[in-house]
């Protein structure tokens, strides 16, 4: 994703839309024009995609995305390429329409799909089948022509939004293309970035398409992208003190490497001490590993009391339990009013028992218990993961970070972030642990609240990304470690 003026924020399809019309209808910029800058965009990334390219196939809808792809394929024809050209139907509308007409007279030929044609052998397909409007399934006709193109085997660039992909939620209802690349005009749309988008877009790039920022100058984006940040340097003459105390509750009988893990993350992510409340059969293994780490038998709530007036910030919930053990500790350290970190059980409990936070709370859920928090499902939670982290801050009244590709960070006042980094060889366990330590830290450090969570999403998916370097199969979540107090510092990983 290249520096460009508005390349971290992130619009609705209502919002692009209407920024769109803004163009046409205040800025005077008529809307064949605006197609015309999207081909030609669109057509020297893919130059710079695939510098030898002379073959391409363009697969193009009714719509102005067609349009695109129609002007596109007339560029390509100017510059002596091999051209074949798809189009769903024989009826092209407004723009797309005198698009279609300056390809043929460019001397294309517009060929009709109907589903049992071969497709041509390209050194790259274009998709300018669908817009930003589509959220149903593609119907049977274009959804071979879709399945075609992603068994190819060659290369895919998408033109505004992968076909089939909901530009607004990042799911697909359907079949969907798998675009190697993906340029995006005027304005990011928000649902390139989550859920099943990661699968769908491929390389991607925005083109703002020169329009002046007078645009853009009343439209506050829906949610923003998160940067690349790092702690600030520490003061010559600070001490342990100045750094916090992180108390991590957890670690029943079986699950004492998700609490290790969430205290050595917190220290690798800063934290001047590091406490561990948890099982007595914990100690030995955890003072062997991690001597660092000051862990404390806890057999119940009263053993509990004197570690949670000694800590700055609680990190709550790994390797917990629902059991009576852990339900005690989990009420006990509620009631403290401490900041708190709130991940895996510790969710569970406050689904069971739901109440809304007064404290500082960062909650941390995957899409199963933010299913679980909602009353809902993980499939309705993916259907539109930024309406279901907007629901869980506000019901919650804390911080949420909604964990998978994309990960999603709102507040109770509908402010959300969108993580771009991370990779699937993160969906693996003890992930959510380490997460858990790093955001803890944070906020014991004294960053906000927000900061912490969206500092500590960034730097945990850039870690996992630089532990993939190795490959993503077999990666663990302990690799992390080492990644992460270089990005911590400001570092290359």
């Amino acid at each position: 994703m290249t520096s460009r003026p508005h390349c971290h924020d992130l619009y609705t399809v209502d919002q692009v839309r209407a920024l769109d019309r803004r163009a046409i209808d205040v800025l005077g910029i008529p809307g064949f024009e605006l197609m015309q800058r999207a081909a030609v965009a669109a057509f020297a990334y893919l130059q710079r995609c695939w510098p030898k390219a002379r073959r391409i196939g363009v697969y193009c809808g009714p719509g102005n995305n067609g349009g695109d792809g129609f002007l596109l394929a007339a560029l390509a024809l100017q510059s002596g390429w091999q051209v074949t050209l798809f189009a769903l139907s024989g009826d092209a509308r407004g723009d797309a329409a005198s698009a279609k007409e300056r390809f043929e007279r460019a001397g294309g030929h517009v060929h009709r799909w109907d589903g049992q044609t071969a497709i041509p052998v390209a050194d790259v397909h274009v998709d300018a089948l669908y817009g930003t409007g589509l959220t149903r399934a593609p119907e049977s006709v274009p959804a071979s022509l879709i399945e075609r193109l992603n068994a190819s085997g060659e290369p895919i660039l998408a033109l505004d939004v992968p076909s089939g992909l909901n530009a607004d939620t990042g799911q697909c209802p359907g079949v969907a293309i798998r675009a190697h690349a993906t340029i995006t005009f005027i304005a990011h749309k928000r649902g390139l970035h989550t859920g099943r988008a990661a699968e769908q877009v491929g390389e991607m790039e925005l083109d703002t398409l020169t329009l002046p920022q007078a645009l853009w100058q009343d439209t506050q984006p829906d949610a923003t992208l998160l940067e690349a940040q790092a702690m600030p340097p520490r003061a010559r003459h600070a001490h342990k003190g100045d750094n916090g105390h992180v108390l991590a509750i957890g670690g029943d009988v079986g699950t004492a490497g998700a609490i290790r893990l969430c205290g050595e993350a917190a220290l690798r992510a800063g934290a001047g001490l590091v406490s561990v409340a948890t099982r007595e059969s914990n100690l030995i293994a955890l003072n062997s590993a991690r001597p660092e780490l000051m862990a404390h038998a806890v057999d119940g709530p009263q053993a509990l009391g004197s570690l949670l007036d000694r800590a700055d910030v609680l990190a709550l919930g790994p390797g917990l339990g629902q059991a009576a053990w852990g339900h005690a500790l989990w009420l006990t350290a509620l009631e403290a009013g401490k900041p708190l970190v709130l991940d895996a059980d510790g969710l569970n409990l406050l689904a069971r028992e739901p109440q809304r936070f007064t404290q500082a709370a960062i909650l941390t859920p995957h899409p199963g218990e933010a299913a679980r928090l909602l009353h809902s499902t993980a499939s309705e939670v993916e259907a539109d993961r930024f309406a279901a982290a907007r629901a869980l801050a506000g019901r919650y009244g804390a911080i949420v970070v909604l964990k998978g590709a994309g990960s999603l960070i709102a507040d109770p006042d509908g402010r959300l972030a969108v993580c771009p980094w991370g990779n699937p060889g993160m969906a693996t366990g003890g992930m959510g642990d380490v997460l858990t330590g790093i955001v803890a830290a944070l906020l014991a450090q004294g960053c906000s609240p927000w900061q912490a969570a969206c500092l500590g999403v960034g730097l945990h998916a850039r870690a996992g990304d630089a532990a993939a370097a190795l490959g993503e199969r077999g990666l663990m979540a302990s690799d992390l470690l080492m990644p992460l107090r270089r990005l911590l510092n400001g570092l290359d990983a």
